[in-house]
């Protein structure tokens, strides 16, 4: 028998069942959708490890048992199937794997040349219409890099010249040939967003191109959003259907909507409204974080994540009580005038508050690759200010904060019975200036392995290069 043990934050380990999504409606249907398939492995029972669950809680000397592609199971003394493959993890870490809420990877793929630069749409100031996916190019080496660092899945956003840039999409970090292999079963899409100075700086400086203000700024989301609020009015059932959706069905589309002429970009702010697009806003500033909470009450959207949110720290009671997370640098600041009044603190400060959300993003493709050290400064520079953070609680900030700003915490972020199998094995404590990732699952399946190349993936691009070397 399994001996378990139970995980703290309100969470216990229990398999999950996951109840049918309803009908989705036209707004957010998929006509690209995923094709990922997990791969199929042998159970794999890692034990006596330490072992940070991601919802708050260390286990020492436990196990961790992945079968069918699934966290089986968390405690102490496991047994497994005879054909389990057994890794003996004493003196090693064993955490979720991580997951980065803000990348760029694949549509500013390395190298970084002109004809990769693939992330901004900038041809006017509300681009809703774009998916970032359109632009993901698999053979990034970025990826492979990335998955070296534990990181196992990551939302790629558009870039932030726009007021509204497009939808974002969540990854699985694995090997492919198309973006859709990739795309992470079930994830909500993202609607990328942006305050302050980059869309007034790409559009007005003379230009004669609105915004060229933060006053035309917020004028711009509230005409984008008015027109979505009206678009969706307009598509509402009605008794007499005269035209129906382009499907041209009889029987509608699987929401009964019916309409006139679609729209791309208001289909995105339509779906942002309605809640089935997560809405995730590039903002440095405490004032104009408290405007953008105040428009999502006008147009009744809800922010998932303020991004970047260098003065977080100033708001982070609001942003706790209105459930919204904080994707943030670990001590990026003063960069640009918007970014002045950064401080080290930041996501410390922000995690403070009751039902908090902090969250370690990199906006980077070099940051990637060592979020958790980019998580150990935090914890250094939050007890130079008297402030102690546990490991177990610093966790939370790679892994399960993180699903909860993309929507997909019931399904991976956290070691518990019924999750996807994304587990990072690390030579020692992940917040350790020496951690390394030495072995990270994907659904079960072993995706990489330090000491074994053969488990090290490597992009078609960059086949041939150690030899040109």
């Amino acid at each position: 028998m399994h001996k378990l043990l139970s995980v703290g934050v309100g969470l216990a380990l229990f398999s999950i069942g996951l109840a049918p999504a309803p009908a989705a409606s036209r707004f957010v249907q998929d006509p690209y959708p995923t094709t990922y398939a997990p791969i199929t492995s042998a159970p794999v029972l890692i034990h006596n490890a330490t072992v940070l669950t991601g919802t708050g809680t260390r286990l020492d000397n436990a196990d961790v048992l992945l079968q069918d592609g699934r966290i089986h199971a968390v405690g102490s003394a496991l047994e497994a199937p005879a054909n389990a493959v057994r890794i003996d993890a004493a003196g090693k870490w064993v955490t979720p794997g991580i997951i980065d809420v803000h990348s760029h990877l694949g549509v500013y793929p390395s190298p970084g040349v002109s004809a990769h630069s693939d992330g901004n749409e900038m041809t006017a100031p509300v681009t809703a219409n774009v998916w970032a996916e359109h632009s993901v190019w698999p053979q990034d080496p970025g990826f492979a890099a990335a998955l070296a660092g534990g990181v196992t899945a990551m939302q790629v956003l558009p870039g932030s010249a726009n007021l509204v840039g497009g939808r974002g999409v969540t990854l699985k970090n694995v090997p492919a040939t198309t973006y859709q292999a990739m795309k992470f079963p079930g994830a909500p899409w993202g609607l990328k967003m942006a305050c302050g100075e980059n869309p007034k700086r790409v559009y007005g400086g003379g230009k004669g191109v609105a915004p060229g203000t933060r006053m035309g700024n917020v004028a711009g989301y509230r005409a984008a959003f008015i027109d979505a609020s009206e678009y969706i009015a307009k598509n509402a059932p009605k008794k007499q259907q005269k035209k129906r959706w382009f499907s041209g069905s009889d029987k509608g589309d699987s929401a009964g909507d019916t309409g006139g002429k679609r729209d791309l970009k208001l289909d995105t702010l339509a779906g942002a409204i309605q809640g089935d697009i997560r809405v995730h806003i590039h903002c440095y500033r405490a004032d104009e974080m408290a405007t953008m909470l105040d428009l999502s009450k006008e147009f009744g959207f809800k922010i998932a994540a303020f991004h970047h949110a260098v003065e977080a720290y100033k708001l982070s009671d609001r942003l706790a009580a209105e459930g919204v997370c904080g994707a943030l640098w670990a001590d990026w600041w003063g960069f640009k005038m918007e970014a002045f009044d950064g401080i080290q603190d930041n996501i410390a400060l922000v995690d403070r508050p009751a039902n908090s959300c902090a969250i370690v993003h990199s906006d980077s493709p070099e940051g990637i690759q060592r979020l958790n050290q980019e998580a150990a400064k935090v914890i250094a520079n939050a007890r130079r200010a008297g402030i102690e953070i546990a490991p177990e609680r610093a966790m939370m900030w790679l892994s399960y904060n993180a699903a909860r700003s993309l929507g997909v915490e019931k399904q991976t972020g956290s070691l518990e019975a019924g999750k996807m199998g994304d587990v990072v094995v690390w030579n020692g404590s992940p917040f350790s200036s020496y951690a390394q990732a030495e072995q990270v699952f994907i659904d079960g399946h072993q995706v990489y392995d330090r000491r074994d190349a053969r488990r090290q993936p490597l992009s078609d691009f960059m086949l041939g290069q150690e030899v040109g070397r």
